[in-house]
């Protein structure tokens, strides 16, 4: 049999997603494209809940990273050499593809030569806390950018060309953006970064609130490298704050939820802005543990997966139609 003219690479990493896991690649599975194989590799950093059974059950190639070797952009240069594919796609565990044609429509610009990295969109789920979904709304709109004038990017939903990719290769140092890192090193060569609005995804982040502050340090580490020339000093702390706090009780008021969703409000925005105050102003390099702290959630409590995942393909399909758009 010829091989397809173009062959795509899926990749995932996880530790411990079992909860969203199936009903991801249920969706990826659904795909339609045209002329195109598609392959489905894990990169499992030591799960020991259903992930690896999941994985073994819908034939994903599955790749093993240790815990003592991890980092962000490692682990997905260990998905990407393994991968046979002339396209390679990063999404996360805990996303779900949104209608059929996201695949296609993700790696639409990179196959009509308009973009050499794409990301997506992303949208929130019913258990997204509400200030996140504004987050979402800012940094992934409902129009195309192709090619963007920047390099933001974001490898929740994402693809590149793997020769481009091999190329430049994930940094493998950095604490998070490791998306960032690799597409301004695309930008300085001429490189072109696009965004496909008809590419979505449902990201679903389930953290507490010190798992937010986290998430949000340890990107603010990796900004103030690539972007040195841009500070967050306690002033801008205290002013980015209140705006986005201002923001989003003025969005739940209009949509009658604000006694619901205030203390929500309060909680990630306070955490979200300290997190990335701390990571602007501490200078210091993590040790083992604190890598671990930062890079590693903390074990995920026994789920009813069939549960989860039955109600997820269902709301899968409801956002696809009602929020992707």
């Amino acid at each position: 049999m010829n091989r397809p003219k173009t062959f795509v690479s899926i990749i995932f990493r996880a530790l411990n997603e079992e909860k969203w896991f199936e009903a991801a690649l249920d969706a990826c599975k659904a795909q339609k494209i045209e002329d195109a194989g598609i392959e489905i590799i894990l990169v499992d950093s030591g799960s020991t809940d259903r992930t690896l059974e999941i994985a073994e059950r819908h034939g994903c190639r599955v790749i093993h990273i240790k815990r003592s070797e991890f980092t962000f952009g490692r682990s997905l240069n260990y998905g990407c050499d393994a991968a046979a594919g002339d396209i390679l796609t990063f999404i996360s565990a805990h996303c779900i593809p949104a209608h059929e044609r996201w695949l296609a429509n993700l790696i639409s610009p990179i196959r009509q030569g308009a973009a050499d990295y794409v990301y997506g969109k992303q949208i929130g789920h019913e258990l997204t806390r509400f200030s996140e979904h504004q987050v979402f709304a800012k940094y992934f709109s409902d129009f195309d950018k192709i090619p963007q004038g920047d390099f933001f990017c974001n490898n929740a939903n994402a693809a590149i060309r793997k020769e481009l990719w091999a190329k430049h290769r994930f940094d493998e140092a950095v604490t998070g953006l490791e998306d960032m890192v690799l597409a301004k090193s695309i930008v300085r060569e001429g490189g072109k970064i696009g965004y496909v609005a008809d590419a979505p995804v449902i990201h679903i982040h389930e953290e507490t609130l010190e798992q937010v502050k986290r998430r949000y340090y340890r990107e603010a580490l990796t900004l103030r490298e690539i972007m040195p020339e841009v500070h967050f000093n306690f002033g801008d702390f205290m002013r980015y704050l209140s705006a986005a706090i201002m923001h989003d009780f003025s969005e739940a008021l209009s949509r009658k939820v604000f006694f619901k969703e205030a203390a929500g409000i309060l909680g990630f925005r306070i955490m979200q802005y300290w997190g990335t105050y701390r990571g602007h102003n501490e200078h210091r390099t993590l040790s083992r543990a604190q890598k671990e702290r930062y890079y590693y959630p903390r074990p995920k409590r026994h789920v009813d997966h069939k549960r989860s995942t039955t109600e997820t393909r269902t709301l899968a399909l409801a956002n696809g139609r009602d929020k992707a758009q």
